[in-house]
């Protein structure tokens, strides 16, 4: 049996880093900070002391350029992971990443490859506000062009990390602030093909369907051993890749319990919980839905500053209990 040493989330990332620097010399990093635990945790702690500053770059506040030059140093050959402490910021840079990195394959009909990695972090709470606390991925989940990968666990948050940085596409790589105490034991580092992950089932149940990625997939594994000790068999679901996303796992799912519950952590209006409904409508015959589907998410409305407000803004495990209990009619 293979060795496993133990991670936490952050750690993980480091771990998919390090891999990364030390087998590809293509592979460098840039942005804000990266020398700070401040700006992204634990996730590359020392890989400037090992691989050299001028393979992990702390760049200048400008958040364009720097993703503009990653871009461009995808297209000459090379693999440039572009980090984003916060995905708020990112969106300075949204013309390199969505009107050029998306669309350079399909304007030149698959002759040039931006095999560029932008990794933004969602980084809520703490009374940050609403400038620092919003998760954008149903944003670039909209754009073709991009991959968009959320991991919910420590062995996929060093993985996909791996994955997406060897893809030939650009991919937006989200981690969450949120996971970073999450722990989990893993082997020697694999080298996934990107092209062939999707959605998985993390809990088998047959009651309801739970759906998330991301901390919201946290939110779902929690909730389900709460309604587990009422009875209520639950089904959870990693969606893992956002985008492209395949749905059959979904649906298989639903069509067997007859229950949905989308949970993310983003807005409601034009989230990806509401992609995850519209997909069931389109696909599960209503004849096989026992209960209306149903989404947990923000409200539309920006993150408030106050403790007491972000608690009763932000997604729980009781939001989740409550949902799922409505839909068996336990409420």
């Amino acid at each position: 049996m293979p060795h496993m040493k133990e991670y936490d989330y952050g750690s993980a990332i480091r771990a998919g880093f390090d891999y990364l620097l030390s087998e590809y010399p293509e592979v460098f990093v840039m942005g804000q900070g990266l020398w700070s635990p401040w700006y992204v945790g634990n996730s590359m702690t020392d890989l400037d002391k090992i691989y050299g500053t001028d393979r992990v770059i702390d760049t200048p506040v400008s958040e364009l350029a720097c993703t503009g030059a990653g871009v461009g140093a995808s297209l000459a050959g090379m693999r440039p992971v572009v980090v984003h402490p916060r995905i708020d910021f990112m969106l300075y840079a949204l013309d390199a990443i969505v009107n050029q990195a998306a669309k350079w394959s399909h304007m030149f009909g698959g002759q040039a490859h931006p095999g560029v990695t932008v990794r933004g972090i969602i980084n809520r709470g703490g009374e940050q506000g609403a400038q620092h606390s919003q998760a954008l991925h149903s944003w670039f989940a909209h754009i073709p062009g991009l991959r968009v990968v959320m991991p919910a666990t420590v062995a996929d948050a060093r993985d996909l990390l791996i994955a997406s940085v060897l893809c030939d596409d650009p991919v937006v790589f989200i981690d969450d602030r949120w996971l970073y105490d999450l722990k989990g034991e893993l082997p020697a580092p694999q080298e996934l093909d990107l092209r062939t992950q999707g959605p998985v089932v993390v809990e088998e149940g047959v009651d309801i369907t739970l759906v998330a990625s991301g901390y919201s997939t946290q939110l779902a594994r929690e909730a389900s051993e709460v309604l587990l000790e009422e009875g209520i068999s639950c089904e959870v679901l990693d969606l893992r890749v956002i985008a492209p996303l395949d749905p059959a796992m979904v649906i298989q799912s639903v069509a067997k319990t007859g229950r949905l519950v989308a949970i993310d952590g983003g807005w409601r209006t034009c989230g990806l919980a509401s992609e995850i409904l519209a997909q069931v409508a389109e696909h599960v015959p209503p004849s096989l839905l026992k209960a209306n589907c149903v989404r947990v998410t923000l409200p539309d409305a920006p993150a408030p500053t106050s403790r007491a407000l972000e608690r009763l803004y932000y997604s729980s495990i009781d939001d989740v209990v409550a949902a799922a209990r409505s839909c068996v009619g336990n409420a």
